[in-house]
């Protein structure tokens, strides 16, 4: 997985609240590329053209890495393609007041930031994202800052930020353990050989 440390480019503003894993990957958008289809309900017109309302089809948010987003983001289901559509749109990380806690889980496996910061913060990154100036993000620091050089400290899980800065999803941070599993593992099998010579039963 991809480490994350800083991310700089343009953030895109969709303040809506409630917004669920269904609208960001629904499974019957007709489109095969999560990438297309992320945001559907929202994105597209019914002829199925984009529609110029809708932020991310506007030119200056097209390939936002950062996403301004409103409170309880990624509710609903715990379908990981959520977060697979938000990666494949190019999307780094997500700054809201509140997240889905299955969502932000996802996130995190995938190398997605899921940054807290009050609405109140998340209305004022809205205003001084209008014209599509770079924003920085900077989990290092844990702030962003805004084209006109504001800071805002955001808040993360602390053990989820160690995994995004050194890139570990659930198996990289189990294999950074392997010494210890595989000591534990020849003293138990000292103890308990047992357990380790069980005849075959020959069951597939």
């Amino acid at each position: 997985m991809e480490p994350f440390t800083v991310v700089r480019g343009a953030a895109a503003p969709l303040l809506l609240p409630d917004v669920n894993t269904d609208v960001l990957a629904p499974g019957h958008s007709g489109r095969a590329d999560l990438g297309a289809a992320a945001f559907a309900p929202l994105r597209y017109r019914p002829d199925g053209t984009d529609d110029p309302a809708f932020v991310l089809n506007d030119p200056r948010f097209r390939g936002a890495p950062i996403l301004l987003a409103g409170r309880n983001f990624g509710c609903g289901s715990s379908r990981e393609m959520a977060v697979w559509a938000l990666v494949r749109l190019g999307v780094r990380c997500v700054i809201a007041p509140s997240f889905g806690d299955i969502f932000a889980g996802n996130c995190v496996q995938n190398g997605l930031l899921p940054a807290t910061l009050d609405e109140r913060a998340v209305r004022t990154l809205a205003d001084a994202a209008a014209d599509g100036g770079a924003f920085e993000v900077d989990l290092r620091t844990c702030a962003v800052t805004a084209p006109d050089g504001r800071t805002f400290a955001f808040e993360v899980d602390a053990a989820w930020r160690a995994r995004l800065l050194e890139g570990l999803d659930d198996l990289g941070a189990t294999l950074q353990r392997l010494q210890d599993i595989t000591a534990f593992e020849t003293a138990d099998r000292a103890r308990r050989p047992w357990v380790y010579d069980l005849p075959s039963t020959g069951a597939r």
